[in-house]
């Protein structure tokens, strides 16, 4: 039984990997440089999406302390 099973689930697994690797780029190997480059791109990538949602919360914070002074007067 276990030779029919590991039959059926071999020809289920490459069934479905033929389109995936007809769709999927070839793999290109990468130099160290490259890694390093692609390294600080993606670091200064998420940087720039860190610092938008600081100003996004910051702004927020005013709104919310500017509306804290209004009720406090009240």
């Amino acid at each position: 039984m276990s030779a029919q099973k590991t039959t059926d689930a071999a020809s289920t697994r490459s069934s479905t990997a033929v389109p995936a690797q007809t769709a999927r780029k070839p793999w290109k190997k990468k130099t160290p440089v490259e890694v390093v480059l692609d390294q600080i791109n993606r670091l200064r990538d998420d940087v720039l999406k860190k610092e938008e949602e600081l100003k996004q919360a910051k702004r927020q914070l005013q709104k919310l302390e500017e509306a804290r002074k209004v009720l406090e007067a009240n």
